[in-house]
């Protein structure tokens, strides 16, 4: 009798490699904006009262409390396609920054629950449910993708995990944990945007530059995870993080 030829598993490394050109590609347009906008990101975070430092950050873990339960309810509005998030994202960034400082952080909640919107509905994309304990925290971790300010050549290992159970308390672990790091990604939106005459349309550029971002994160990370559950989560980890680590030079 003769035997057939096993069927080989398919290769995902040209889908792993278009992946991490995404996520190579993410953040370069958000720098061309912080920019054209003027003067070092460096120095206008340092700027910022350590007052009002410390107000963004308990700012945005309240608003990552809250955010799912208002992005739910955005989910139940009519669909307004892609475009409907960014110009939400938009109209919050510009009202937010004409107005100095106060309205910008006033802002934060708003713009912080219009991008858990627009990654909420990149998991259902994906074919995941968003309102899954479990996804919940996945849609949460996007925010840990680094800032779309930050010039990072390397690859966030956190950005991909293995799916788990999260109950309640767990969640509120991951708001302690990502807070941090949205907080200082909203610090260098809000210091950009306080630019002086053009905080209106800073803020209305740099809205619609982050929600692009984190929706491009979320994009990638959902495909990760289904690639995950089929491969297994350390070799697509291992596969991503070398296809988006650019080659070391070497001295001859």
């Amino acid at each position: 009798m003769e035997t057939l030829p096993a069927i080989a598993a398919p290769d995902r490394s040209a889908e792993i490699a278009a992946l991490a050109r995404r996520y190579r590609r993410a953040n370069g347009p958000v720098m061309a904006l912080v920019n054209r906008v003027g003067g070092r990101l460096e120095d206008r975070m340092g700027s910022l009262p350590d007052g009002v430092k410390a107000q963004i950050g308990a700012v945005t873990e309240r608003a990552l409390l809250a955010a799912h339960g208002l992005a739910a309810q955005g989910d139940r509005a009519p669909d307004l396609g892609r475009q409907g998030p960014l110009a939400a994202a938009m109209v919050t960034g510009a009202l937010g920054g004409a107005g100095g400082i106060a309205t910008s952080v006033a802002e934060l909640p708003v713009t912080i629950t219009v991008i858990l919107h627009a990654i909420r509905r990149a998991a259902r994309e994906a074919g995941y449910d968003p309102d899954d304990p479990a996804i919940r925290a996945e849609c949460l971790r996007v925010f840990s993708a680094g800032s779309p300010l930050a010039q990072d050549d390397g690859v966030n290992t956190s950005f991909l995990s293995a799916r788990l159970t999260v109950t309640g308390p767990a969640l509120g672990q991951v708001i302690a944990t990502v807070a941090p790091r949205l907080a200082t990604a909203m610090g260098q939106k809000l210091a950009t945007q306080a630019v002086p005459v053009l905080g209106a349309v800073a803020g209305a550029a740099l809205n619609a530059a982050f929600l692009r971002y984190y929706r491009e994160m979320a994009e990638i990370r959902f495909a990760l995870l289904r690639l995950a559950e089929q491969h297994g989560a350390e070799p697509i980890l291992a596969a991503f993080s070398k296809a988006v680590t650019p080659p070391r030079i070497t001295k001859l």
